[in-house]
């Protein structure tokens, strides 16, 4: 098979953050996709819950230093690296004061859900694509893993369609049992448009449920794959309509095998 270059953006990776459905995944996926002979590079937010001295984590400065407006706001780019050395895999973070400081994750210390985290989310979707341009590498297939990275899809086909790094890449949106209850803030759909990402781009997520955001996640992407072996009922059947092309529920013993055959399948298509 030819080698391929996959982008993996993934909401959490252990042993950064405690071992979930997703974080064994955003661990182990690339490491098996890397040691099919493909180059991999790893994203992840630098939620202040990762510990920088016990994970060496160090800030890359050439990779730093831009400022992303969100909602009229300068928040100040800041990339860190990490290596799993077991993998041979590093992993790059996201990092910015305003966003990422705190010592919780997605939910505060009584479990409720951050009022920000769409423009964490925001932040994070541009402060990807932003570093992967000046890494200039051109990624054939981007894979997104968990709600978080729900933006992804939408930056590439409205934002970075056109940049020659992307011209050519696939993405794959990963759906997982990993709901919210309530909404994200209200206005999240106004400060997701730029001068490119019009109110039409966005009108899934005027009501800004995870369903909805699920869905304008799958609406963006060439591709679907399953992570979880139950999803709630109305997205199982928002992806039961969808024309893309929707990869099943595969366990931890065959995903990788799986996975990247679909990838080369999307790859050539």
């Amino acid at each position: 098979m030819e080698k391929l270059k996959v982008l993996f953006i993934s909401q959490e990776i252990t042993p950064y953050l405690p071992e979930s459905e997703i974080s064994n995944i955003g661990r182990y996926l690339p490491q098996g996709i890397q040691e099919k002979g493909n180059e991999i590079r790893t994203f992840m937010p630098r939620y202040g819950k990762v510990n920088e001295r016990r994970n060496q984590l160090h800030e890359v400065i050439r990779l730093s230093g831009m400022n992303l407006i969100i909602d009229d706001t300068d928040h100040p780019l800041i990339i860190k690296v990490a290596s799993i050395q077991a993998a041979r895999m590093q992993v790059y973070f996201i990092d910015n004061e305003d966003f990422f400081q705190r010592k919780h994750v997605l939910t505060d210390e009584n479990g409720e859900f951050f009022k920000d985290n769409d423009e964490r989310a925001i932040f994070f979707t541009r402060g990807v694509y932003e570093t992967v341009k000046k890494l200039r590498w051109a990624p054939d297939i981007i894979h997104c893993h968990g709600w978080f990275t729900g933006l992804i899809p939408l930056y590439l086909k409205k934002v970075f369609f056109d940049d020659p790094l992307f011209l050519d890449t696939k993405l794959v949106y990963s759906v997982y049992e990993d709901g919210f209850t309530g909404t994200l803030n209200k206005d999240f759909s106004k400060k997701a448009q730029t001068d490119i990402i019009k109110a039409k781009d966005v009108s899934t997520i005027k009501n800004p449920t995870f369903d909805n955001f699920t869905k304008l996640a799958i609406e963006n992407s060439d591709a679907v794959i399953i992570g979880s072996e139950k999803l709630n009922p109305e997205i199982e059947k928002y992806i039961s309509s969808i024309k893309q092309p929707v990869l099943g529920y595969k366990n931890p013993d065959e995903y990788v095998e799986a996975y990247s055959e679909f990838y080369h399948k999307l790859k050539n298509s």
